[in-house]
């Protein structure tokens, strides 16, 4: 859609309409022939509200840095009053809110026009997005064989599909940066507590839960971001005062860092060969450009942190789902892996659940040493792969197992093909997946990077620097133009 407009990312939208080359109406309208065109391969986009979308534009748009771009929520999450959610449930179908949360409020301030939301898996607990609630899978435009992603698969399917230039997500394992592995795109999750949570939440899964974007440019992401940050009133914590703006940062290139490179996983098993060699180009693309990079496995208790991520996780989608359910049985309204998750939070006692916690602290000082030039490798970047191997195929991790532990942390579970992320969360670090890499079957291959906590402007800056040295902006999947065009959503909102 955008590209057709001349554009290449939302803050070339923004600057059409800033000089007034198009309108907002008519990048709505763009928008919304390509969910019709494209939405039936992907299952993407849900719950459209072009009338909201349309009052938004008629009422006067903030003059923020993206006034008059089309743009989706994630269907989990960032409650808003014009735009009712699934959450990715049966049992939450048609949620509707009495208030907006504080992210969407300044989402909305900084121009865009929401006119709908973009798919998740039930609870947000899954690589892929392959929700009952939407009839079917999203797909990933690359191939539509392949997952897009999860738990934001749906927002990185839109964009990189061209739905729309960027769109929200969030991530509590891994759930922006896994889609934009998936997808080719950039996706940053911020140092813990950076976005606000409230008022619907204090925190998620034990602060390991943020906010954030998928955007085709570092520099989208870097607006939104500056746009967003800061705690709402009432956080229990917050994070440390950026020294500069992210926009400020991308300005310029960072400080020549010291970098540690991985390329099995973090607790030395091997990778797919072909992500294995993208992380060791990166590798390269670094040293090229000055920074001293070494071999690095961080000493840190990972399967400790899986564990007690495994458990937290369960608790809280056992919390969600039994608020909601208001004693109701939950056969037919709970997908299966679901319910495992609530037979498992049923067997941790308090006492369990405030050790996991610890346990995920604990692992937190445990990673803050890895960057501790005192106390352990001295780096100020962890370089690794984001994904342990390509975008998966459709069903490989659908919902339909009651063994949720052995669906996250089995042989063949969710940590196994993604053992990169949740690390970070657990942590509270910020960390990026950068889309560097094509396997050899035309899939997008994510390289992941991470900092010490706090130092998301020197992250955004490496990522910048890298995106001028190795831009791949231009690289996208083909048009999806063999495509019924009879939509899966009505403009009305209808599913």
């Amino acid at each position: 859609m955008f590209r057709s407009f001349g554009a290449e990312d939302a803050t070339g939208l923004a600057a059409l309409v800033a000089r007034r080359d198009t309108s907002p109406e008519e990048l709505l309208d763009a928008a919304l022939d390509a969910v019709a065109a494209v939405n039936p391969a992907l299952n993407a986009v849900v719950l459209a509200q072009e009338e909201a979308a349309r009052r938004s534009i008629a009422g006067g748009l903030p003059h923020g840095p993206f006034r008059g771009v089309p743009f989706l929520l994630k269907d989990l999450g960032c409650e808003a009053v014009d735009f009712p959610s699934h959450n990715g449930s049966r049992l939450l179908a048609d949620t509707r809110y009495a208030r907006d949360s504080a992210i969407f409020a300044r989402i909305r301030g900084t121009g865009v026009v929401t006119f709908g939301r973009t798919t998740s898996p039930e609870g947000g607990i899954g690589p892929a997005t392959e929700s009952a609630v939407y009839g079917g899978p999203t797909r990933n435009p690359w191939n539509l064989d392949h997952t897009s992603g999860g738990s934001s698969g749906g927002a990185g399917a839109a964009v990189a599909a061209g739905i729309v230039a960027m769109a929200h997500g969030s991530d509590g394992g891994g759930s922006v940066r896994i889609p934009a592995s998936s997808c080719g795109l950039f996706g940053m999750k911020p140092t813990r507590a950076r976005l606000p949570d409230g008022p619907y939440a204090g925190e998620g899964w034990a602060g390991m839960a943020i906010d954030g974007f998928l955007t085709w440019s570092v520099r989208d992401t870097a607006h939104m971001l500056d746009a967003c940050a800061g705690a709402d009133p009432g956080a229990p914590y917050w994070a440390p005062p950026l020294l500069r703006s992210h926009a400020d940062a991308i300005s310029r290139p960072p400080r020549r860092l010291r970098v540690g490179i991985c390329d099995t996983t973090f607790t030395g098993a091997p990778i797919h060969p072909e992500v294995r060699a993208a992380v060791e180009a990166a590798g390269r693309l670094l040293e090229g450009l000055g920074h001293a990079v070494r071999p690095c496995l961080p000493r840190a208790d990972v399967a400790m942190m899986m564990e007690a991520w495994t458990d937290i996780v369960a608790c809280g989608t056992a919390l969600g789902i039994r608020k909601a359910l208001k004693g109701r049985a939950p056969e037919g309204l709970v997908e299966p892996v679901s319910l495992g998750a609530m037979r498992r939070a049923a067997e941790i006692p308090g006492e369990r659940y405030l050790e996991a916690v610890g346990q995920i602290h604990a692992f937190g000082r445990q990673m803050a040493a890895v960057f501790d030039p005192e106390a352990g490798e001295g780096i100020d970047i962890l370089l690794s792969a984001t994904l342990a191997e390509p975008p998966a195929r459709v069903g490989r991790f659908g919902h339909g197992t009651e063994d949720y532990v052995s669906f996250r942390t089995g042989p063949e579970g969710v940590f196994a093909y993604s053992p990169f992320t949740a690390v970070f969360n657990a942590s509270g670090q910020p960390a990026a997946s950068l889309p560097l890499g094509m396997s050899a079957g035309g899939l997008p291959i994510g390289i992941h990077l991470a900092a010490r906590f706090g130092a998301d402007e020197e992250l955004i800056a490496l990522c910048a620097e890298i995106e001028r040295a190795a831009p791949w902006i231009g690289r996208r999947p083909a048009p999806l133009v063999e495509m019924p065009r009879a939509p899966l959503i009505s403009r009305s909102g209808a599913a």
